[in-house]
């Protein structure tokens, strides 16, 4: 009993001397979300993550692929969302002020009825090279929504 009693308590104690470690680790980490959603409680929530992800010390970056793209408008106003009655838009706009780069996709604009001068200021249209090469780096982790 006393052994498995001290196995446990050594078996915890890695587990959280390894989670400590993994959260130290994860605040020099870098996170692009791709966000293809048109529903808006999917977008609201990337964003919501996006700014937890931030507040924790990552570096946040964003992609808005196919209608996920009209976000990215000064023309959209999307209803709030609850609890706190803020709008995906509303949710962007905090990760950029606090440093996220946020881009359409390449794809966008050319097959929509929109052009660069549409778009919200701070926001540019990706280059796949640039892209793809962030998606390949060893600290970046990817989340598509």
């Amino acid at each position: 009993m006393k052994k498995t009693l001290s196995t446990t308590a050594l078996a915890l104690s890695l587990m959280l001397t390894g989670i400590s470690s993994l959260q130290a680790d994860d605040h020099a980490k870098q996170a692009l979300i791709i966000l293809t959603s048109e529903s808006l409680q999917t977008q609201g929530m990337a964003m919501v993550l996006g700014n937890a992800m931030q507040s924790a010390g990552a570096q946040v970056d964003v992609l808005l692929c196919d209608k996920a793209g009209d976000l990215a408008l000064k023309a959209t106003q999307s209803e709030s969302l609850k609890p706190q009655d803020v709008t995906p838009e509303m949710l962007l706009g905090r990760l950029m002020q606090n440093g996220a780069n946020v881009n359409v996709c390449a794809l966008y604009l050319p097959n929509s009825p929109h052009s660069k001068e549409d778009l919200r200021d701070g926001i540019g249209a990706a280059m796949p090279p640039a892209i793809g090469a962030q998606m390949l780096q060893e600290n970046v982790r990817v989340f598509s929504f």
